[in-house]
């Protein structure tokens, strides 16, 4: 079992790219569907703690998956699976990266990255939505969360304005309307 959650974590490690919630699909898909490990509303509980945790969310949800399946070492190891993907390639690509960086084809590759990333980000955002009720039908509450949301989407890329006070600005909206 040990090998086996270090091997799933690895694979992940190693394929992911864009940060831990690009990582989420593919820990969901090897999590829940193909091994079993945890029910879906357990894992959408983990994305939650391991979010609110300090830390990259994809080293929480490891260490917090591993825990689940194999105690104190299955987190380690877990955790090991997760970041030394990272850790190799970073050693490994790193001066070649510093070399070739200015190259178009290679710049060319990361834009289409960027956009599968996004895509991978989108695609969360409207798993927890699903999961959580939001689309089965539109009501107030959701209607509301969408014009929040689209709101501080606006705040940010129209107006420039700080992270911080968006949050702040939406979190009283949030009290005035639902408090």
């Amino acid at each position: 079992m040990l090998i086996e959650l270090f091997m799933t974590f690895f694979l992940i490690g190693s394929v992911s790219f864009g940060g831990g919630y690009a990582m989420i699909p593919l820990l969901q898909e090897q999590v829940v569907n193909r091994h079993g490990w945890m029910e879906q509303q357990h894992f959408i509980d983990v994305i939650a703690v391991s979010g609110m945790s300090p830390g990259p969310i994809a080293t929480n949800m490891a260490i917090l998956i591993g825990f689940k399946e194999e105690g104190l070492l299955g987190a380690l190891i877990a955790m090991l699976g997760t970041v030394l993907p990272s850790i190799i390639m970073i050693i490994g690509v790193g001066s070649l990266f510093y070399k070739v960086h200015k190259n178009d084809r290679v710049k060319a590759s990361f834009y289409g990255l960027r956009s599968t990333i996004t895509g991978l980000i989108i695609y969360t955002a409207i798993m927890f939505a699903i999961n959580n009720g939001m689309l089965s039908s539109i009501s107030w509450f959701t209607f509301s969360q969408i014009v929040i949301c689209l709101g501080s989407l606006s705040a940010f890329l129209f107006f420039r304005k700080h992270p911080v006070s968006v949050i702040i600005v939406s979190g009283l909206v949030c009290i005035a309307l639902y408090g």
